[in-house]
């Protein structure tokens, strides 16, 4: 099956998540990805939950459509084997350390000169450059030196850790933006080049009102956490219905049809909520209203249909089993079940791009350690069965699993 990036090719050295999130995309747009996996044991997602006979869910969700190369980069021979291999490939991609892929003798420098129509992305939690730059981290390390951690959670409590990668894969689709630039802006000049994306740099760029109200406040106003309400627009924010939380956003020109549907026009003119600023300096008293309203409806779902008929944006904060049954994220394919050979049946999250031309999902799986080792060597560079056995022989590839 076609897809708009069939045709590239792809040479993958992330493990984890923010780099496996851009390589994922671009499988599932029709690129062949070569998932570089490092000797002896590949990526440590692999040993991630859920298990079922040695197989993670975890790394089949990320990595299905990429074919698996375990390769001793430290043996000069496969060391070799990838510089060869970089030859062939529109796109190399890694999440290592800075600096990693120089010690491996395989840093920008190096890769340009070997192909000049290469890009390449690199993702870090701080960047290439910069006092940081020398540190490794996960997601919520970037997040929390991206002043993000601090704005969640209850004002008069620590702050509190999401229980999903947003940082993650958000700075992976940022990677795949650049990626996509890059290869666009190739076509025209037959150059390649290379990107530096970072965790840090991507959760920072997430603050919508909070940098520019310190700044241009001169820090007379503090952003800060409040707990399930914002601190600066109201209202905005978590409200308990009967049986449910649900969340409202009546702020600013939203506030009106949210004052009508709860039958409080009167508040509109109200010198404790007239404007913005005095709804938020007010906010207790306005939660408490709204709150008594919903749950003074027959349900929860009764409340959420009238504010939804004054098209006030309005939600059920659904449970993550609640919104994987829900029947617009399937019909959507937002939630997707996909088959694996191992664990069988089971949900992932979807493709999250929709293109008019390739209204399509990939049939994808996920390989097995050094799956497509032969198939690559053979296809890419033409390594007969000896020279291949040769070098499982020699502990420079290895299969498993399969």
């Amino acid at each position: 099956m076609e897809h708009i990036l069939s045709g590239y090719k792809v040479l993958d050295f992330t493990h984890f998540l923010a780099g496996p999130t851009s390589t994922r995309i671009m499988a599932e747009m029709g690129a062949e990805v070569i998932k570089v996996e490092l000797f002896p044991n590949g990526d440590a997602v692999r040993q991630l939950p859920f298990m079922k006979d040695g197989r993670s869910g975890y790394y089949v969700q990320q990595n299905r459509g990429k074919k698996s190369l375990c390769i001793n980069v430290k043996d000069p021979k496969g060391l070799e084997i990838i510089k060869q291999l970089l030859k062939t490939v529109d796109v190399v991609t890694e999440n290592y350390s800075v600096g990693a892929m120089a010690r491996m003798g395989l840093g920008w420098e190096e890769i340009h000169k070997i192909n000049p129509r290469i890009v390449m992305s690199s993702i870090t939690a701080f960047g290439q450059t910069g006092p940081l730059s020398h540190l490794s981290g996960f997601d919520a390390i970037g997040q929390a030196y991206a002043g993000v951690t601090d704005m969640i959670g209850d004002p008069n409590g620590p702050p509190s850790f999401p229980m999903l990668g947003i940082g993650d894969v958000m700075t992976g689709v940022h990677a795949l933006a650049a990626i996509g630039f890059a290869l666009l802006h190739r076509e025209k000049t037959g150059k390649g080049q290379y990107l530096d994306t970072t965790l840090l740099d991507s959760y920072f760029h997430c603050h919508e009102i909070n940098v520019q109200i310190a700044s241009c406040t001169k820090g007379a106003m503090v952003p800060t956490r409040n707990g399930s309400h914002h601190f600066a627009l109201s209202p905005a924010g978590i409200f308990k219905g009967r049986k449910r939380y649900i969340f409202i956003a009546g702020l600013l020109h939203l506030w009106e049809p949210v004052a009508k549907a709860i039958g409080r026009e009167d508040l509109l003119t109200d010198p404790l909520f007239e404007t913005n600023e005095l709804r938020v300096v007010n906010n207790e008293a306005l939660v408490e209203i709204i709150e008594n309203w919903i749950q003074s409806q027959e349900s929860d779902e009764a409340a959420l249909k009238i504010l939804e008929d004054m098209h006030v944006p309005v939600a059920p904060i659904l449970s993550v089993k609640e919104a994987m049954d829900h029947p617009h994220l399937i019909e959507r394919g937002t939630v997707r079940t996909i088959k694996d050979p191992v664990i069988g049946e089971f949900q992932v999250p979807g493709m999250p791009l929709r293109f008019s031309d390739f209204p399509n999902d990939l049939p994808l799986e996920a390989a097995c350690l050094g799956e497509h080792n032969r198939e690559i060597l053979s296809d890419y560079l033409a390594y007969s069965d000896r020279d291949i056995d040769a070098l499982y022989a020699a502990n420079v590839i290895k299969t498993e699993g399969v």
